[in-house]
């Protein structure tokens, strides 16, 4: 193995991890990783994994995109970081190139550091638009881990802490899988399940509801996809009580879900008051966007709204956020994520027959999720054998955790970069497969004739 960090002592770093290092709520993967190339990652003992999260969600078009590294080092040598109220032609490039792409309505932006800090600004600037305080979050959300920002999340974060930001109400998170509202055919109801979730809010509420938060694909709860309509309907519901709709597209956004944002997919057809950004726009570098209407913005302008940070519209994270814009749409990378999402989907549900413990595939684009159940009946959870599969996983060569994160357990959740080949894809795929072959557990589904029979296979 060649590179930067191809002679280190791995025993002397892990030791040195263990006495220095702070845990902040993970466990470590075991190996010490010393590089990431385009779209694999590597371990100090030389084992290379197809890398199946994008980093943390992140890196959209790979890592070490030659562009990409172009870009920072130009500006790390030449415009890196400035005083807060200073503009730079990469921050004004950036802002200009992105609201060209967004539709009527998301006009102005301005650019930030973690999607925490992105959604934080965001509800605050509802807040000060609405002149109203409280805000509703989706079951299973994530959406940072600051203060606003971990109060509308229902997902984890919440517990140990003492109160959390007053005013924090919850929706049922939209699971169509898993949601108890049915139609009489047994089909999902969530529009009765939505309109439910308010009526219980209108009831707790004490008159000052200042907007909803939502993922158009809720990654943390197991990558589920808001129903067709869901988004429009909530837009609804928001507008009846004179709140702004946050749309949160720190995963899906930019290409990642097969639309350029995924609030623009034809299933939603709603244009939200505010659009985070984050993750995908960075490439893995720090870097997330509000984005919101000209009317949201001169008046939270005029009544003096305040959100000034170190790392505000720096330019060489908005420098980067143009070049992956530039390469996204110059490429066709998001008809390409679209393409191979329905190879993806198709694949996954091919797998789904031939091994029972897979309960439900979902997804849209290079995004998917795989929930492991221990029974299909009854759809009791089987976060043991969906670890055991990941590990399975992991020493073939696919990193598509469940996460190391208790909470996350029990779903894949699979973002590959949007820049994967055909070739790269079937290559994962291949792996998935023989990871559930190879795994004591996964119950493999043999058809015989016309009767379905399930056995555990052995470990080989």
């Amino acid at each position: 193995m060649t590179g930067l960090y191809s002679n280190i002592d791995a025993a002397r770093l892990q030791a040195d991890a263990e006495s220095s290092l702070l845990n902040y709520g993970t466990k470590y993967h075991p190996e010490i990783i010393t590089s990431a190339k385009e779209h694999y990652i590597y371990t100090a003992s030389g084992h290379r994994m197809l890398d199946w999260t994008s980093g943390q969600m992140s890196c959209l078009i790979g890592h070490g995109h030659p562009e990409i590294v172009e870009t920072i080092t130009q500006h790390a040598a030449s415009l890196d970081h400035l005083f807060s109220g200073m503009l730079s032609p990469p921050v004004i490039q950036l802002g200009k190139r992105l609201t060209d792409l967004l539709p009527k309505g998301l006009n102005k932006a301005f650019f930030l550091s973690t999607g925490g800090e992105s959604n934080e600004a965001a509800i605050k600037l509802a807040k000060f638009y609405t002149g109203k305080w409280e805000i509703v979050g989706l079951g299973g959300s994530w959406h940072g881990m600051t203060g606003a920002a971990v109060g509308a999340q229902f997902h984890s974060g919440r517990n140990g802490y003492g109160p959390l930001i007053p005013g924090t109400h919850q929706l049922p998170c939209p699971n169509a899988y898993r949601s108890p509202f049915r139609h009489p055919d047994g089909s999902y109801d969530w529009a009765t399940e939505l309109s439910y979730g308010f009526s219980l809010i209108d009831r707790a509420s004490c008159g000052s509801l200042a907007a909803v938060v939502v993922e158009p694909i809720l990654s943390s709860a197991g990558m589920i996809v808001l129903p067709p309509g869901y988004l429009k309907a909530l837009k609804a519901h928001c507008e009846a009580r004179e709140m702004l709709l946050i749309v949160d597209e720190a995963q899906t956004g930019i290409g990642r879900a097969g639309d350029l944002f995924a609030f623009m997919h034809p299933d939603n057809d709603v244009v939200p008051d505010v659009l985070t950004l984050s993750k995908t726009l960075g490439n893995g570098l720090p870097l997330s966007a509000v984005v919101t209407s000209d009317r949201i913005a001169g008046v939270c302008r005029d009544r003096g709204y305040f959100f000034y940070t170190t790392h505000v519209n720096d330019p060489l994270p908005a420098a980067v956020g143009l070049k992956v814009l530039d390469i996204v749409v110059r490429d066709g990378l998001v008809e390409r994520s679209r393409r191979l999402g329905v190879r993806l989907q198709a694949a996954l549900r091919e797998l789904q027959t031939r091994y029972a413990c897979i309960g439900d595939v979902r997804g849209r684009g290079l995004m998917a999720g795989v929930e492991i159940v221990a029974d299909r009946g009854t759809k009791a959870e089987a976060t043991e054998l969906g670890y055991r599969i990941a590990e399975r996983m992991t020493e073939l060569g696919l990193w598509a955790q469940l996460s190391t994160v208790l909470s996350f357990a029990g779903c894949f959740r699979i973002a590959p970069p949007i820049t994967t080949t055909e070739e790269q894809l079937e290559e994962g795929l291949a792996i998935m497969e023989e990871a559930f072959r190879s795994t004591e557990g996964t119950m493999a589904v043999y058809e015989v004739g016309e009767k379905i029979e399930v056995k555990k296979n052995i470990q080989s």
